[in-house]
């Protein structure tokens, strides 16, 4: 029996084939090759199109069926990650009305502010465990009063992995866990929150029925079986969010595991067994992959919008007028700079509203120039100290909540490749990191085999081994280094709001 993982990104879409028995992957494939755009028609908006998702989704699968070493015959389940918090609409005939508003977005701050206000903070963290912020309700309400054209056309809501799951199967279907991320559960009262769909002037019926994480979510229809030369029948029998999926990837599930990743954004995400919650809402809780309402699992995640994105755009600078360089290069040239590369610091901040400073858009910022002293090698190395330093500003933020991780599991890819960067990381976090062979698109086909009933969550683990342990070894040459750019950092943040204050 074989399983088919798809992981939802916002760079690209991922798929793995993966043994069930074995709980291996006999092949992989992405697409495409270079990051898929974000469409910026604004500045702080973000959007991508939910066809073009489902495009790739077809030509991954295609190009992983095309490595010749398997039968897609085998393929008995489907699991889906995906990216968190986009905003999907569909009308009556399943037809996408207009481009995704995706996680990154901060164009619906104000309208979670408002809602946060008048549900009042108190209930608000209670119940939803957060402020609705710039989350999924609140760029609904944003569609609601800039585009009610759009807005009265809706008649299903839609995360992007439903989009996904939907175009498979032709089935609608939701989970208490993708509600949560949208900010529309009432954690208290155990159900959809009256007070979000009353403030906001929601129909509850544009919610598709809700399911299960692990439960079946719809079979293959012909016509998508056909597209991707697939049997027809074959169920999705797990759906969840790229962070909650990476958590189940790296076996993250029971209280007090945490998880991290460095890809396109920044993320630690531990698991909890209470409702817990930031009093200013700067992390955020969501229900895990295995929450129930007897078992309560909820996932606290730190999010930084700007890591990988930024260790992007700073490679593309190296390329200015030329060719830029790969990773490997650029970790080598980093390799070459002393720790806080000569008092060059940078600020990872320039992709949208930031969560752990309130919601605050800052930009990125390069800070300490030397224009006799600095090059590129010092940029490059600056620009990872600087997304390791944002991890342990949120982190700290994490510890003020009662979440002290003694080691934080990772996949050993996108930013973790980096040495430079995995050394920055723990002695900034002053917390071992354990490494392991695993990505979401694997991760996502485990969850189908859960889902499946092929075996149990902890069954789906035991060839789990770590690759390597990465220890601090440079704790106060790091803990200098931080509270340095640290303070940089909040000096920025308060000279930015007294000139917002005096406009």
């Amino acid at each position: 029996m074989l399983l088919l993982g798809l992981d939802v990104g916002t760079s690209s879409i991922k798929v793995s084939i993966v043994d069930a028995e074995t709980r291996q992957a006999l092949a992989s494939a992405q697409y495409p090759e270079n990051e898929s755009v974000i469409l910026s028609k604004q500045p702080g908006w973000a959007e991508q199109s939910p066809e073009t998702w489902w495009e790739c989704v077809q030509k991954t699968i295609l190009k992983v069926h095309a490595s010749g070493v398997y039968d897609p015959g085998k393929i008995v389940a489907i699991g889906i990650a995906y990216q968190m918090h986009g905003l999907v609409l569909v009308d009556k005939d399943q037809r996408v009305l207009r481009d995704s508003i995706i996680w990154c977005d901060s164009r619906a701050v104000p309208y979670g502010e408002k809602a946060f206000e008048s549900i009042g903070e108190e209930k608000s963290l209670a119940h939803l465990l957060n402020s609705p912020g710039n989350f999924t309700a609140s760029k609904l309400a944003w569609v609601k009063d800039k585009e009610p054209a759009v807005y009265a056309k809706i008649s299903r809501v839609l995360l992007p992995g439903d989009f996904i799951a939907m175009k498979l199967t032709g089935e609608t279907t939701t989970s208490i866990s993708a509600l949560s991320e949208g900010i529309f559960w009432d954690f208290i009262e155990d159900r959809l929150s009256d007070d979000v769909f009353d403030y906001f002037g929601f129909d509850k019926g544009v919610i598709p029925s809700v399911q299960p994480v692990f439960s079946s979510h719809g079979g293959l229809t012909e016509a998508a079986a056909q597209l991707l030369s697939l049997k027809k029948g074959i169920p999705v029998t797990y759906k969840a969010g790229d962070q909650p999926n990476n958590a189940l990837s790296l076996n993250v599930l029971r209280p007090g595991e945490v998880a991290a990743t460095a890809g396109t954004s920044g993320v630690i995400y531990g698991v909890s067994d209470r409702l817990t919650y930031d009093p200013q809402s700067r992390v955020n809780s969501f229900a895990h992959v295995n929450y129930t309402s007897a078992d309560k699992r909820i996932g606290v995640l730190l999010c930084i919008n700007g890591t990988g994105i930024l260790n992007r755009w700073i490679r593309d600078l190296g390329g200015f007028g030329g060719i830029a360089p790969d990773y490997a290069t650029l970790n080598r040239d980093a390799a070459g700079i002393d720790p806080g590369s000569d008092g060059l610091s940078v600020f990872p901040f320039g992709n949208g509203a930031e969560r752990i400073l309130n919601n605050r858009i800052p930009g990125a910022q390069i800070r300490g120039i030397d224009l006799n002293k600095h090059g590129m090698a010092h940029l490059y190395r600056a620009g990872q100290e600087g997304i390791a330093f944002a991890f342990r500003y949120g982190l700290d933020i994490m510890r003020e909540n009662g979440m002290n991780p003694s080691v934080i599991r990772a996949g050993r890819a996108n930013m973790f490749l980096s040495s430079i960067f995995s050394f920055a990381f723990v002695n900034a976090t002053r917390v071992p990191v354990e490494l392991y062979d695993c990505d979401g698109s694997v991760g996502a086909a485990l969850g189908a085999g859960i889902g499946a009933g092929i075996f149990d969550e902890q069954d789906a683990f035991r060839a789990m081994r770590p690759l390597q342990l990465i220890e601090p070894d440079a704790v106060q040459r790091y803990e200098e280094l931080y509270q340095r750019w640290r303070e940089t950092l909040i000096k920025t943040l308060i000279d930015a709001d007294n000139v917002n204050e005096r406009e």
